[in-house]
């Protein structure tokens, strides 16, 4: 790791390089910067590249939005099974406001007391644990076929 000073300089240095048309390979763990920084993402599983486009792409193919709020209380099971929860943030997916509708309902009848509720577009971490969970490309056809027969 790097300190935040020498992070943010290496970064506006490969967004420099990129804007002169140079090629860079980024590897790292920051989705957030790499949405920003990079064109074209790749992401991997287990060493096997399980997507591969662009990044508008990559979000245009998430076509979801993200319901965020804090909570003290457990979640009913039908969402706990779909919610990503981190301490007492909970992120929901919700296509639309019947979705979000949906949601809420499920929650005010389990008795569940939000606070702090709103909705934003899915961003690259979205899209990598959704990729991930999936645990193939969006395009199994560009996936890499298993080899045949036994290893040499």
């Amino acid at each position: 790791g790097v300190d935040v000073e020498l992070r943010q300089t290496l970064w506006h240095f490969v967004a420099r390089l990129n804007k002169e048309g140079h090629t860079v390979l980024l590897t790292t763990h920051y989705l957030e910067e790499a949405e920003a920084l990079c064109n074209r993402i790749a992401m991997l599983k287990r060493g096997r590249m399980v997507a591969l486009s662009t990044t508008s792409d990559l979000l245009q193919g998430a076509s979801t939005n993200v319901m965020r709020f804090k909570t003290d209380d457990a979640l009913p099971p039908a969402l706990a099974a779909v919610a990503r929860v981190t301490g007492r943030v909970v992120q929901l997916p919700a296509q639309d406001a019947q979705d979000i509708e949906r949601h809420l309902a499920v929650l005010r009848a389990a008795g569940v007391t939000v606070h702090d509720v709103e909705i934003r577009k899915a961003d690259l971490e979205d899209v990598f644990l959704n990729v991930m969970a999936q645990g193939s490309h969006p395009d199994p056809a560009r996936e890499p076929a298993p080899p045949e027969g036994p290893e040499a």
